[in-house]
């Protein structure tokens, strides 16, 4: 089975988030299972210099975008196993921020575009798999049908687009279809890329892919109803049949607290490892060091999505409970002045770092015993599975991968692996917290069996790549 990933962004390479850790990750277990992966991303500029000048130069060619003829050029590293090919365009790629240029449509219609122009160049590759993700790339499935019915190379080429997060959908104005794209009003209708008077690429996605996955099961019956469904609930409806959620696993490499330079006592070293770390923890955020608190930690954007508006409520109540609370992310600057005003305020139980900082995630998780996730979505999360692997008791809303990952303890039976709350509000988040504040003071027997639960979590993208061999292989009629 031969597949392409097209993907905005991967781990090392580039990572914003969640989209960048499959970027990086996916491939690999996929290529351990047997299938040959080949990943294409554009070359940005803030990409570090190191891989950049690893890279091989394989051709050059030239791209439409609608009336424009754009060079590109494509280039070649294998990393982990896996080939990655970027393209160049310094015009669109060389800029300080990869997301969120006036351009954008024209930024990621060109990628789309090149990426189907890039199959011809690829030394002795013919993919049967085009896997696309994300609204960056959403525009292929309708590209490949659009321009290229009638070349050979792409007759039986299957595609699969993955929604990673449904709100961000890359919708432009309307004058994007034909300046941008490249296409005729007659998909400027509601039964093609229209939407709300605007263009939408995301759409093009939904409509035109072979199958469609998203990275929950949860999410992935969540989105056909409004409420999560960000207006295109009824296409997915619609495609019900072809849509599958199959969730998100974690790189036990990166995340392997066995092994993990990050963390100041690797799991193993010592059999009070994780007591180790959090007295670390606490010593470098300027705590005090204290091992009979619970620490409290939460590493995320700092956005509405991750229930901010929740946890700011209740957060003068949390701090009155005997615990410690660490946050690190940046985020929308009410957020971040509010918990700024709380650091200030509480520097003996509360830290504060408003920075993204990926040696200090992996000393949180580490050196934490709970981490916070009160989500108002969140079509997978990865937060809540690396925590667990470092034996750290998530308490999270139950929300789409959150309620698929997270079992709720149950003090009658003594299973689950951390705690729930199922409504989005700001009191259940604090039950939530004072309960495991709780257990974790007065039955260590219980919260021991919480972490052995959580550190024995199979969260590997092992199950998850088989899932997706499985929609590959359905999607033709021969097996391979």
């Amino acid at each position: 089975m031969k597949i392409v990933f097209a993907i905005a962004e991967a781990d090392p390479f580039v990572k914003t988030g969640g989209l960048g850790e499959v970027g990086g990750s996916l491939p690999v277990a996929l290529q351990r299972q047997g299938a040959d992966v080949r990943v294409i991303m554009p070359k940005y500029s803030v990409i570090p210099e190191h891989f950049r000048n690893k890279f091989k130069h394989i051709n050059h060619f030239y791209v439409p975008v609608a009336w424009r003829r754009q060079y590109c050029g494509l280039e070649e590293l294998t990393y982990n196993g896996v080939r990655y090919y970027f393209l160049d365009n310094e015009y669109y790629f060389r800029r300080p921020k990869i997301y969120g240029d006036y351009d954008e449509a024209e930024q990621y219609s060109f990628f789309s575009r090149a990426v189907l122009e890039s199959l011809v160049h690829l030394p002795e590759f013919k993919p049967d798999i085009l896997h696309c993700h994300d609204w960056h790339t959403a525009l292929v499935p309708l590209m490949k049908k659009e321009f290229y019915a009638k070349e050979p190379l792409y007759y039986s080429i299957k595609t699969v687009f993955t929604i990673h997060n449904l709100k961000y959908q890359g919708i432009f104005p309307r004058e994007v279809l034909a300046d941008v794209i490249g296409l005729g009003e007659t998909f400027y209708t509601e039964e093609a890329l229209e939407f709300h008077g605007a263009v939408n690429f995301m759409k093009a996605g939904l409509l035109y892919a072979d199958w469609i996955t998203t990275v929950s099961p949860t999410y992935a019956q969540e989105i056909q109803y409004p409420f999560y469904g960000e207006k295109l609930e009824g296409i997915l409806q619609k495609r019900r049949d072809s849509l599958t959620g199959i969730l998100n696993g974690i790189d036990y490499e990166v995340y392997d607290p066995y092994s993990d330079s990050s963390i100041v006592s690797p799991y193993g070293s010592s059999p009070h490892a994780k007591e180790n770390n959090k007295k670390d923890l606490q010593q470098i955020l300027g705590l005090p060091v204290r091992a009979d608190l619970p620490v409290l930690g939460m590493v995320s954007r700092l956005v509405d999505q991750k229930g901010l508006d929740l946890l700011s409520f209740v957060l003068e109540e949390i701090l009155l409970l005997d615990v410690q609370v660490v946050i690190l992310g940046t985020g929308d600057q009410l957020y971040e002045e509010t918990l700024q005003a709380f650091a200030e305020k509480h520097p003996e139980k509360f830290a504060f770092k408003r920075e993204f900082n990926d040696g200090l995630a992996h000393r949180i998780y580490a050196g934490t015993d709970i981490l916070l996730m009160p989500s108002r979505f969140e079509p997978c999360g990865i937060s809540q599975m690396i925590a667990m692997r470092y034996g750290t008791i998530p308490i999270v809303r139950e929300t789409g991968g959150l309620k698929d990952t997270v079992i709720s303890y149950n003090e009658y039976t003594g299973e689950g692996n951390g705690f729930s709350f199922a409504n989005y509000n700001a009191h259940e988040l604090l039950f939530a917290i004072q309960r495991a504040v709780k257990i974790y003071s007065s039955d260590k027997s219980a919260w021991t069996n919480l972490k052995n639960s959580a550190l024995n979590r199979d969260s590997s993208w092992n199950s998850s790549a088989d899932a997706y061999l499985a929609i590959y292989r359905s999607l033709f009629k021969e097996d391979f």
